[in-house]
């Protein structure tokens, strides 16, 4: 019997949770779902007799490490800020880990011992990062099997609502955490654009509104993505010239976002008390308005926008011009316009979001260029059942069924999925799930 720790059962654990316990009777593994809410728990697993519910405080020690000590593999879905909590009890009785976050800072500053305990740490195993590692890695060993000279490199992902489903001006729906839409970018961005490294400040990160086409779907705009640079050694592609990983949204999305930041409705930094407060006065006091009459004017002159503004009916149809009440209390701006997100962008339960992944490379074969586009499009059952929940969630799953069943040699160290041993048995059963690229050669 093998036994296998999950941490988290919130909205991404739906499909990584059915796999293992689908997997279970016939592996003979018992799969441990943890998370604080028992309800979360027991929507995911249903009847299933090889499953075990743990409510629990994940920062809780003596409720966590018996856990840790228990299970065979550890797959994490917290939040980011408590993998760490996992990770010292993974190493401390030698269990394999894995999660689908970036590599914070306090894991790297593990990354010896674990490598020294022969223990795999397998970060960024989710959609993107994830699958983009996947994908990517194995197209740029394909075009250096045949000699070729990657000098461009462009990786786009996104989250979206179904075209079917696309009812908003804004173009948009929450299918993943809310909380990271509202904070996306709050770091800046950097990338290799033609041989210069190009840093952007959060303040101009949606400002260019620069747009792909993608087949079926038409044009989308996209944003630069934290920091691509990291990347470049693990990629391994020494000619490189440009660089660039990016997140794809409609164009009215960008369009509509640059005027929220520049108008200070996304920062964290302040405190606003919202006693007797509407949106209207909210937004009046972060732009330096003064006059409620004359207020859409007043922000197209701030905004440097024309008259016929897309911008002021995106502003408007989340409510800013109708006085509505804000409920008492202290909050930061973002969290202000994170309860409104919450009700206007919800997504109904029968309503489908849809996952977006493309590449585009661009080499030297035989003296001749090339480029090649690689596209995933993906859409969900329905809210709860979502293409973000299956694309996040499957990979984990996966890996750690052949790591279980050792058709995989788990790599040792803090790690993320670049490797060939890796990848290929993965994006392999992927495929079986309907999670497939398809790619375009000119």
């Amino acid at each position: 019997m093998k036994t296998i720790l999950v941490a988290g059962a919130g909205k991404s654990s739906y499909y990584l949770i059915q796999y293992l316990l689908k997997n279970a009777p016939k592996n003979k593994w018992t799969v441990i779902i943890a998370d604080g809410d028992a309800n979360s728990i027991a929507e995911k697993i249903g009847d299933a007799g090889n499953a075990e519910m743990a409510v629990i405080d994940i920062t809780n020690a003596k409720q966590r490490e018996p856990l840790v000590k228990r299970a065979d593999i550890v797959l994490s879905l917290m939040p980011p800020h408590l993998h760490i909590h996992l990770a010292k009890d993974c190493l401390k009785h030698k269990k394999n880990l894995i999660t689908s976050s970036y590599v914070s800072d306090e894991l790297k500053l593990l990354s010896e011992e674990v490598k020294d305990a022969g223990l795999m740490f397998m970060c960024e195993m989710g959609l993107d990062p994830g699958i983009d590692h996947m994908t990517a890695s194995k197209i740029i060993n394909s075009i250096h099997r045949v000699a070729g000279s990657i000098y461009s490199f462009k990786s786009y992902c996104g989250g979206l609502v179904a075209p079917e489903n696309d009812n908003n001006p804004w173009h948009y729906k929450f299918s993943w955490n809310p909380r990271n839409v509202v904070t996306a970018g709050f770091g800046g961005a950097k990338f290799l654009s033609n041989g210069k490294e190009v840093d952007v400040p959060y303040e101009k990160i949606f400002e260019h509104n620069k747009k792909i086409k993608v087949d079926g779907l038409g044009h989308l705009s996209y944003y630069p993505n934290r920091d691509s640079l990291m990347y470049m050694d693990a990629y391994d592609i020494p000619d490189i010239k440009t660089f660039v990983r990016a997140t794809l949204r409609y164009p009215s999305f960008c369009l509509g976002w640059e005027a929220l930041i520049m108008l200070g409705l996304t920062t964290h930094e302040d405190m606003f008390d919202k006693k007797g407060q509407t949106l209207t006065s909210w937004l009046m006091a972060k732009a330096g308005a003064t006059d409620k009459a004359t207020l859409q004017d007043f922000i197209i002159n701030k905004l440097g926008l024309e008259k016929d503004t897309k911008v002021i009916g995106l502003l408007g149809w989340l409510g800013f011009f109708d006085e509505l009440p804000l409920k008492p209390g202290m909050q930061s701006s973002a969290d202000i316009l994170l309860e409104l997100l919450l009700e206007k962008w919800s997504m109904a339960s029968a309503e489908k979001d849809m996952v977006v992944m493309q590449h585009e490379f661009e080499y030297l074969h035989k003296g001749n260029k090339t480029k090649l586009t690689s596209t995933m499009v993906l859409k969900g059952e329905s809210r709860d059942h979502s293409a973000m929940a299956k694309t996040v969630g499957l990979p984990m799953g996966i890996l750690a069924h052949m790591v279980l069943n050792k058709k995989i040699v788990p790599p040792t160290g803090i790690v993320i999925p670049t490797m060939p041993q890796v990848y290929k048995p993965v994006l392999t059963e992927l495929a079986h799930h309907g999670i497939e690229f398809h790619d375009e050669v000119s």
